[in-house]
């Protein structure tokens, strides 16, 4: 089949166009998925670069396309241990059941699904522990998969392919947040919100009834409103005399950085905080008097409990969320793809599409 292997950790030559890599064959428990799309997600590059290493404190976009100097391949992954090269990444993947291993119904075959993007099967559904697809295991960068049947969801809806690969990632990062924070109908603040993880948690937390206040650039202002977001606020104005102290009930931060010690001002007493990225950088400044002051609680979220993934293909299926597709490429573009990624001139997701395999 033809896949796009990551040979190592580095800059873009390290993602290799081969066309002539087997076909997994699905283990017990697991089905054979035929890729119909898979996005492109911040954890693509972060897991190529390997940003993840304790010895990398700059942004994403400072290593995204030339990859570190200095990283520590022994903790350069999400799980803390080493990468297994070569690996086949993509975090996403949107495609039909085409067989099945020992124990999984055959009458899964011909099912449209999503792939849950962090894996409690290979970990016996222990707490705070997964892999993540296309990391720990190899994802949807290839014209073919394999998945555990039980964190593979069928998924019935007019969406097309390239829409349905946007979800699992992104939308479940934001939909966890949401979960963790307890996000109801109150004053929300998102980080990044024209990015993928960020337009999903703009639409999330809409959906469960919250006062959306979305941080971007203000070229995508109307973009982001579009999406649901009650106010913009530009992401380089001073946050607090926007805002005001203590005016925000949960901050949903995909961005970390410089910019950390104002969300935190801007979070009212007992107020929630919760992050899954830190895409401007990882090292940020914290008073701790602010947060034991405040009651503030913070939330690391990574694990997902199965409800988060169960109640997105609901959410799909119900019509009640739609994701935006900025531009779909061909799986051998996937450099220009990380490029245009890097660059954050798009609002929403861009999607690869790998070459079509008859049935």
């Amino acid at each position: 089949m033809t896949a796009v292997l990551l040979t190592g950790h580095g800059d873009m030559d390290k993602l290799a166009w081969r066309t002539d890599v087997p076909v997994p064959r699905p283990k017990a428990g697991e089905v054979l998925i035929r890729v119909a799309a898979s996005a492109v997600n911040n954890t693509d590059i972060n897991t190529r670069i390997g940003w993840y290493s304790k010895k990398v404190e700059a942004a994403t976009e400072a290593g995204g396309a030339t990859g570190f100097a200095d990283v520590d391949d022994d903790d350069a992954s999400w799980s803390g241990t080493p990468l297994q090269f070569p690996r086949i990444q993509g975090a996403d993947a949107c495609g039909h059941i085409v067989a099945v291993g020992d124990g999984v119904d055959p009458a899964r075959i011909g099912e449209r699904v999503l792939v849950r993007n962090m894996l409690r099967f290979y970990v016996d559904w222990r707490p705070y522990e997964c892999w993540t697809f296309g990391s720990e295991v190899d994802g949807g960068f290839a014209q073919f998969t394999v998945a555990p049947s039980r964190e593979t969801h069928a998924v019935r809806c007019d969406w097309t392919d390239a829409e349905l690969a946007s979800v699992p990632c992104a939308y479940s990062t934001a939909e966890n947040m949401l979960h963790r924070a307890g996000v109801g109908a109150e004053r929300v603040l998102v980080t990044g919100a024209s990015g993928g993880v960020g337009s999903a948690a703009v639409q999330l937390a809409k959906r469960r009834g919250a006062e959306v206040i979305a941080i971007c650039a203000a070229a995508k202002s109307d973009a982001v409103r579009a999406l649901g977001a009650d106010r913009t606020i530009d992401r380089d104005a001073d946050l607090v005399a926007m805002l005001g102290r203590n005016s925000v009930d949960a901050v949903i931060d995909m961005v970390g950085g410089p910019g950390f010690p104002a969300l935190l001002d801007v979070l009212r007493p007992g107020g929630r905080y919760a992050v899954a990225g830190a895409i401007a950088g990882p090292i940020c400044d914290l008073d701790l008097r602010t947060v034991y002051l405040k009651d503030l609680t913070l939330h690391g979220c990574t694990f997902q409990e199965d409800a988060v993934f169960e109640n997105l293909v609901r959410y799909i299926e119900a019509g009640e969320i739609r994701p935006v597709v900025a531009r779909t490429y061909p799986l051998s573009e996937i450099a220009q793809a990380q490029r245009d990624f890097l660059s954050k001139k798009h609002t929403g997701k861009l999607v690869l599409i790998p070459p079509q395999v008859a049935e």
